[in-house]
C-alpha cells in the first residue's frame, strides 16, 4: 500500500435539506487502496462518494482530495475521478450504442461540443477492451444484460483515466454469479491499474475477501480497518441494530444479519 494519502476527511460533517446525512468523519485512503464502505441504508455512503467528487461540501470539518480542498475541485481535478451511480440512475431505453456510452466518459476532457479526435476513439476502444466489452461497441446499451451494462458503465469511468474509481452499489439488479465475478473483475482492474477504489456496497461477504480495508459507516464512522477489524459482532450489532451472527470459515469472516443473508 502507497503511503500517499489521496483522501483526507478530518471532523467532515455534511448536511442538507435540515438532515445531517454524515457527521464528524475523520479517515484517510491511500493511493492504489480498494476501500468497501458498509453500513444500512440512509446511513451516507452514496453522500460520501458525492463528496469526493466535489459535489457536496461539508458544513463543518474539512474533505482534502489529491492536493485540494473539496469546494476547490478544479475541472483538471475531477477529470481524474471516475464515478459509476447506481444503476437506477441511468436510463438504459436511451437509444445510444456501447461506444457513444463510453465516449460520454471523455467529455470532462473534451468539453461538450467538441468532437472527439482520433485519440479519443482509441481510449474508447482500449476501455471496452479493458472491460472485455470490445466486440460490443456498436451494440444498443439497451440490449445488453444488466452485468454487460455494468462493464460498459465502468469503461465509460476508465476511459477518462482516472486515478479514483468511485462505485455506487455496482452489483445491484444482477444475479449473484454475475456479481461475485464484477467483484473479481473489478479487483483485477483496481491491481492492473493502480487504481484508488471506493465501492459502496451493502453485500458484506462478497467484498471482504477483495477489499484492503472497510469503512462502517451509519451517519457517524463506527469503524475503519481491515476486514477482520471491521467485521466485529458487537460494532455490526450496534449499527444494524439486530443480532448479527459472525462467522469464520477457511480463514475468512463472514456475516448474518436479519434477513439479510449470503451464503459464503
Amino acid at each position: 500500500m502507497n503511503d500517499n494519502v489521496i483522501i483526507r476527511l478530518l471532523n467532515a460533517t455534511i448536511s442538507y435539506q435540515n438532515r445531517t446525512a454524515i457527521r464528524d468523519v475523520s479517515l484517510e485512503i491511500h493511493q492504489g487502496e480498494f476501500v468497501g464502505i458498509i453500513g444500512p441504508n440512509g446511513s451516507g455512503k452514496t453522500t460520501l462518494l458525492k463528496s469526493v467528487l466535489g459535489l457536496v461540501c461539508p458544513t463543518s470539518g474539512s474533505i482534502q482530495i489529491f492536493d485540494c480542498a473539496c469546494h476547490k475541485l478544479r475541472c483538471h481535478h475531477r477529470a481524474k475521478i471516475g464515478y459509476i451511480p447506481q444503476k437506477g440512475q441511468i436510463d438504459h431505453n436511451f437509444p445510444v450504442t456501447v461506444a457513444e456510452t463510453v465516449m460520454m466518459g471523455r467529455y470532462s476532457s473534451l468539453g461538450l461540443f467538441k468532437h472527439p479526435s482520433k485519440k479519443d476513439k482509441e481510449l474508447v476502444v482500449n476501455a471496452l477492451a479493458e472491460v472485455g466489452m470490445a466486440d460490443y461497441k456498436d451494440a444498443p446499451l439497451g440490449h445488453l444484460s444488466g452485468g454487460q451494462q455494468q462493464r460498459v458503465m465502468i469503461a465509460r469511468a476508465l476511459v477518462q483515466q482516472p486515478e479514483i474509481l468511485l462505485m455506487d452499489e455496482p452489483t445491484t439488479g444482477i444475479d449473484t454469479p454475475t456479481q461475485y465475478s464484477m467483484i473479481k473483475f473489478i479487483s483485477g482492474l483496481h491491481k492492473n491499474l493502480n487504481l484508488t477504489v471506493l465501492l459502496v456496497t451493502h453485500d458484506i461477504n462478497m467484498i471482504s475477501p477483495y477489499v484492503d480495508r472497510m469503512a462502517l459507516l451509519k451517519t457517524r464512522l463506527y469503524a475503519f480497518g481491515t476486514p477482520s477489524e471491521v467485521l466485529n459482532e458487537k460494532i455490526l450489532t450496534e449499527v444494524y441494530g439486530q443480532q448479527v451472527i459472525v462467522t469464520t470459515k477457511e480463514g475468512g469472516t463472514y456475516v448474518i444479519a436479519g434477513d439479510y443473508h449470503h451464503h459464503a
